[in-house]
């Protein structure tokens, strides 16, 4: 006969914060928005940034005369890079700093209207590509986002959009990069209200609801969870002849 046996957990909901849904649907229409917005920096790129080759390259440069080069100067880029950051990297340190400002706004409740910076404004979407599985890459994000999203209360709540590992390939393609994993797009893009309306629409915001009780600073018990579980014969023999 099984014995019934107690386990005991400890609940813990730091580490319980999931990404907002995005159904295949809204994620194929968000993709399409997104590249066609993209879509003027990749052939900026490609037309006149000339792709880095690596040390070597610039070895042989030094090394082959140096020819005299016509006065052919590049267009300005468009006014839409300027509010597009790509890499994990870059977005997380942006978010860092969101981050610090939402802890100054709120220790400053007397300005009821904060202003927001013109010069590095705050993201409005922020869209990775990334698997089903939990990554230790972006498993930041959800908390980060969250958090600087309080940065400027006057405005709508950062929109997290993880999208699927397939479409890599489509923002390299419409970036001219490389490989593409995390793209920021800043608030007031040039054309970019569809696709940001139509993420807002679509797209839940973050919610963390420990972190919104952590600020009322009240006292929660601890949370054990008891799993009663069962004893295999096997498991109760090998107990016995250790036993003995």
């Amino acid at each position: 006969m099984d014995k019934k046996k107690i386990i005991y957990q400890l609940d813990t909901p730091y580490s319980a914060t999931s990404w907002p849904s995005v159904t295949l649907e809204d994620q194929d229409t968000i993709l399409e928005l997104l590249c066609t917005l993209l879509g003027p920096l990749g052939q900026f790129r490609s037309e006149y940034v000339q792709a880095s080759r690596g040390k070597r390259d610039k070895k042989r440069k030094r090394k082959s005369p140096t020819m005299p080069s016509k006065d052919l100067s590049p267009p300005p880029a468009p006014e839409l890079k300027s509010y597009v950051d790509v890499g994990l990297t870059t977005v997380t340190r942006h978010l860092q700093e969101m981050a610090i400002k939402a802890q100054s706004v709120k220790s400053d409740m007397e300005d009821k209207s904060p202003s927001q910076d013109a010069a590095n404004p705050s993201y409005s979407v922020i869209f990775v590509a990334r698997s089903g599985h939990p990554n230790a890459l972006n498993v930041h994000l959800p908390q980060m986002v969250a958090v600087a999203s309080k940065s400027d209360p006057q405005q709508p709540p950062i929109r997290l959009v993880g999208l699927s590992k397939s479409c890599r390939d489509r923002l390299s393609e419409s970036l001219g990069i490389p490989r593409v994993s995390c793209v920021g797009l800043r608030d007031q893009a040039p054309n970019s209200k569809a696709l940001v309306e139509f993420v807002r629409q679509h797209v839940p915001a973050v919610e963390i609801r420990w972190l919104e009780e952590a600020r009322q600073a009240k006292h929660r018990g601890t949370n054990i969870n008891a799993i009663e579980t069962f004893v295999g014969s096997k498991k109760q023999h090998n107990h016995k002849s250790r036993g003995s």
